[in-house]
């Protein structure tokens, strides 16, 4: 069975070439892993990425392809905030499109951000062409999540549009103000 697109939603309503873009994503489990994908489209075309998305240097061929790195939601970043229903601790994992990654428990909300240094490697595939970016992986659940018969998640992104402007999109804003890290963000329920 493939897993349902849901769409994702700005926190407030972009301007410029932003205002244009879609975001949907999928998630799906598969034995003890999860398989993500994000997709931003711009109905306006064009021959690769949406028209005034801004990539990282990785993604332009400046960068370091499948590193860890910190940082990554400073710039466009596709996110996903895992959790066990019940427990205080989380995960956070940051995708960018260039190939960077990194991947953090939280013992409590917004609690230190450690790497989850059970995963080591993360390859990302994305795919740019005709005003959309494709960007899919899968990821290796630490062994928590793996054993949890439903998990919790988050889809998110964080986009940078030309002129350096940040939007935040979600599958749910609960709060008054963009914070991926709200517990009752975590709307979406994985068996």
């Amino acid at each position: 069975m493939t897993a349902a697109w849901h769409p994702l939603h700005p926190f407030s309503p972009p301007g410029g070439a932003a205002a244009s873009w879609r975001l949907t994503a999928r998630a799906e489990r598969q034995g003890d892993s999860l398989l993500l994908h994000y997709r931003l489209e711009d109905p306006r075309g064009g021959q690769g990425a949406p028209q005034g998305l801004i990539l990282d240097g990785a993604a332009t061929g400046r960068g370091e392809a499948d590193q860890r790195r910190d940082d990554l939601w400073q710039h466009t970043c596709f996110e996903a905030f895992l959790a066990i229903p019940g427990e205080e601790s989380y995960w956070e994992l940051n995708l960018a499109p260039g190939g960077a990654w990194n991947l953090y428990r939280l013992s409590s909300y917004r609690g230190p951000l450690q790497p989850e240094l059970t995963v080591q490697q993360l390859p990302l595939s994305c795919h740019l062409g005709r005003g959309c970016l494709d960007l899919e992986t899968v990821v290796p659940l630490p062994a928590p999540l793996a054993a949890a018969a439903t998990l919790q998640l988050s889809l998110c992104a964080v986009l940078e549009a030309e002129g350096g402007e940040l939007s935040y999109w979600a599958l749910h804003h609960p709060g008054p103000e963009a914070d991926f890290h709200r517990r009752d963000g975590f709307s979406l329920l994985l068996p």
